[in-house]
C-alpha cells in the first residue's frame, strides 16, 4: 500500500506561500523538486481527510488561556460568485457586499485577549442539508467551548444571535455575555410596562431594566457616528461603562480574523465541488492562519506584511538570476 504523497502540512504550506492561487495543479507546480506528487495527490488530500473541528482544536490550544480572555462568536460569507454546482454555497447575506450573494456561511468562535486572534472552533452554514440554522450553530459551539474547559471573561457576539435560548444558554452556564438589542427588542425600565428598547430613557453609562422573556439585564445606549444609536446589553449587571467599551473592541477581533483568513490562506479559491473538499479546504486555511498568526504574534509583524515576504524573497531571488532578457542589437 503506497503512502500519501501530500499531507496537510504540505498544503498548509502552499496556502500560505502561494499568492492568489489555490489549485491542485498549482500545489504541484509550485512544490520542492524533491518532491514528486501529482497534481491529483492534492485533490486526493482534500477528498481524504475527515472533517473535524477537534484538529483545529489541537493546534489552537496551546494559544489560548481558557480561564480569562474573551470569546467572541460571529459569521462571514466565503465569495463564491461565479460557482455553478458547489456543495456548501447558498445566497446568504454579506455584510461585506450590503446584498444577498452567493457564497459559504461561516461561523467562528475565536478566543481573544485583546490583541491576539485564536480561532477556536467553527461550523459551516448549510441548513437546506443538515437543517441547522445559525443559533443552531451557536449553541452547538458554545456547548463545545464548555467542554473544553472554558470560563471566559464574557461571550461577546452579534445581535443576530441575541436570541433568548441562546442568553439563556449562556446564563445556565454561569458565563457573562454582551452583545447588541435590535431597536424593538421589548424591555421594562420602571415597571410600567413593556416598550422597545428604542423609546426607553437609557443612560451611556448603563441602565438596569427587564429584558423581556429573561430577567434583570443592563443595557447601554451608544450614540453611533453615523448618526444612529446602538443599544449594547449584558447580563453582568456590574458592568460598567468602560468594561463595555473595552469588551466590544475586543469583539472587532473577529471582523480583523475573518479580514485576515480570506486575504493570507487562499480560503475562498477552492474550485472542488465535494462538500467534503469544501469543508477540508477550509478548515486547513483556518489551521494555516493560526500558524501565520502564531509566528506574527511573536515577531511583531502584520498578516500581510509577513505573507508578501514570502512573495519578496521570490522576487529577490528571480531579480539576482533572471530568466527572460530582452536579447542586445545585433551588431552590424
Amino acid at each position: 500500500m503506497s503512502h500519501p504523497k501530500v499531507s496537510d502540512t504540505d498544503d498548509i504550506d502552499f496556502l500560505i506561500a502561494s499568492p492568489r492561487q489555490a489549485t491542485a495543479t498549482e500545489g504541484q507546480r509550485t512544490q520542492p523538486a524533491s518532491a514528486d506528487a501529482a497534481h491529483d495527490a492534492y485533490t486526493r488530500l482534500l477528498h481524504r481527510l475527515e472533517p473535524d473541528p477537534e484538529t483545529l482544536w489541537r493546534d489552537a490550544e496551546p494559544e489560548v488561556r481558557r480561564t480569562t480572555g474573551v470569546l467572541v462568536l460571529d459569521d462571514t460569507v466565503l465569495d463564491k460568485p461565479y460557482t455553478r454546482a458547489i456543495d456548501l454555497v447558498h445566497r446568504l447575506w454579506s455584510g461585506k457586499h450590503r446584498r444577498v450573494v452567493q457564497g459559504i456561511g461561516l461561523l467562528t468562535l475565536l478566543w481573544t485577549d485583546g490583541d491576539r486572534h485564536v480561532p477556536c472552533d467553527d461550523r459551516l452554514y448549510d441548513k437546506p442539508i443538515d437543517g441547522k440554522t445559525k443559533n443552531d450553530h451557536f449553541g452547538d459551539l458554545i456547548a463545545a467551548a464548555h467542554a473544553r474547559g472554558f470560563t471566559p471573561e464574557c461571550v461577546v457576539f452579534d445581535g443576530w444571535y441575541s436570541s433568548l435560548a441562546n442568553v439563556k444558554g449562556l446564563r445556565g452556564l454561569g458565563w457573562h455575555w454582551l452583545t447588541r438589542l435590535k431597536a424593538n427588542r421589548k424591555v421594562n425600565p420602571d415597571r410600567t410596562g413593556l416598550r422597545a428598547v428604542s423609546a426607553c430613557d437609557i443612560a451611556a453609562t448603563g441602565t438596569i431594566v427587564h429584558l423581556e422573556g429573561y430577567g434583570l439585564v443592563k443595557v447601554f445606549r451608544i450614540a453611533a457616528p453615523d448618526g444612529t444609536t446602538d443599544h449594547w446589553a449584558t447580563n453582568h449587571l456590574g458592568m460598567t461603562d468602560l468594561d463595555r467599551v473595552r469588551l466590544a473592541d475586543a469583539s472587532w477581533r473577529i471582523e480583523e480574523y475573518h479580514r485576515g483568513l480570506k486575504q493570507v490562506t487562499n480560503v475562498e479559491r477552492c474550485q472542488c465541488r465535494a462538500e467534503v473538499a469544501q469543508r477540508n479546504h477550509i478548515g486547513l486555511a483556518i489551521r494555516a492562519f493560526l500558524v501565520v498568526e502564531r509566528w506574527c504574534f511573536g515577531s511583531g509583524v502584520g498578516w500581510l506584511r509577513a505573507k508578501w515576504q514570502i512573495v519578496h524573497q521570490a522576487v529577490q531571488a528571480y531579480r539576482a538570476h533572471p530568466i527572460y532578457r530582452i536579447p542586445p542589437p545585433a551588431t552590424i
